[in-house]
């Protein structure tokens, strides 16, 4: 078994070596056929995860082809029918997980390494989803504005004092709807609702951007606060390309909300075995390898996403800024039962508007 010292050189090598994945490979049905090789379907973005798929091509010989869309690939899969060429479909957040289950287009996995290195909260009852890696929704506060202590919780951004002075991109995102899910499920949708109502009365801007511009929009003084899932904390202040997001990070406080009580929510990325897979001991080879310990470090390291097998150390760079916090350990079973209903209070109350 490596070390993790070994798996960090490796990591780093692999970096360096990742031209060698196609960031698209044309998926063909002959290929499909092929005895080693295994297809995804991938909504995540391909930087982010050709680095463990080369770590597992490298260590199995199984080669990975790999079709990436922002959108329409649930569509894709279900149009296609019998003759899809997916075998597994990543998504960075649970709610399209949770579409395409229940849409009947994946089936379950019976793997006791799954089982064994994903907590239950992160997995599927039912076997049919599995997150790969966690991220929490928390609050970035400008460091020359907000006082220690002065915001607690999510429940606080609902608080009259922070009147235009609260930023966040569009409710009906999925990051969002999440988070709205799990107000949903602590506090019952009539009070999600109150306080949905009261962070829109809130807000400095209409909903907008990504969660790295809401980080801007707090330098820039636009805001004081602001909703971001918390890698991208490590994306900005590492991001030599672009040295003004370096200057975004360092402007702002990191708050993992709700310490005191439930914990800081927490979303996921995650993988489903399709249900017509042609290349399934293939696929749950790579599932395995993407929650054992070599993908989880890698994840950690080069993602600034926090692992979700347990021991696996999170990034060495967000220790410095994030240390040890207090998860939600609320089920995303449950969260992603509420998100219809998220979505129409969003609505409901004119968010985004």
């Amino acid at each position: 078994m490596l070390s993790f010292g070994k798996i960090k050189r490796f990591s780093a090598l692999t970096l360096l070596s990742v031209s060698a994945l196609p960031m698209v490979a044309a998926v063909s049905a002959a290929s499909a056929n092929a005895a080693e090789e295994v297809n995804i379907y991938s909504a995540r973005q391909a930087f982010l995860i050709k680095p463990m798929l080369k770590a597992f091509t490298d260590e199995t010989g199984i080669k990975v082809n790999v079709i990436f869309a922002k959108k329409g690939l649930i569509e894709r899969i279900e149009n296609e029918g019998q003759n899809t060429n997916a075998d597994l479909f990543l998504t960075p957040d649970i709610g399209p997980i949770y579409d395409i289950v229940n849409k009947g287009l994946t089936q379950a996995v019976d793997s006791p390494v799954l089982e064994k290195n994903i907590p239950s909260q992160y997995r599927d009852p039912d076997d049919q989803w599995f997150g790969l890696t966690t991220r929490s929704r928390i609050i970035y506060t400008s460091k020359e504005r907000v006082k220690e202590g002065e915001i607690k919780t999510y429940e606080d951004l609902a608080d009259p004092k922070w009147k235009g002075k609260v930023c966040t991109r569009s409710g009906k995102h999925t990051y969002n709807l999440s988070l709205v899910g799990s107000m949903i499920a602590t506090h019952g949708e009539a009070e999600a609702e109150k306080w949905l109502e009261g962070v829109k009365a809130n807000l400095a801007r209409k909903p907008q951007g990504n969660d790295r511009a809401q980080v801007k929009a707090v330098k820039e003084g636009v805001c004081d606060v602001a909703l971001g899932n918390s890698y991208y904390f490590g994306k900005m202040i590492t991001n030599a390309k672009k040295p003004e997001q370096i200057g975004w990070a360092q402007s702002v406080n990191l708050l993992f909300p709700n310490q005191a009580d439930r914990g800081a929510h927490m979303g996921i990325s995650g993988v489903v075995l399709t249900k017509h897979s042609k290349n399934k001991d293939n696929a749950i080879k790579l599932m395995e390898f993407l929650s054992g310990p070599m993908a989880q470090y890698m994840y950690a390291q080069e993602n600034f996403e926090f692992p979700v097998r347990p021991g696996t150390p999170k990034s060495s760079l967000l220790d410095q800024y994030m240390g040890d916090f207090k998860a939600d350990d609320m089920s995303l079973a449950t969260i992603a039962a509420n998100r219809s209903k998220a979505s129409k209070l969003v609505d409901k109350v004119g968010f985004d508007n």
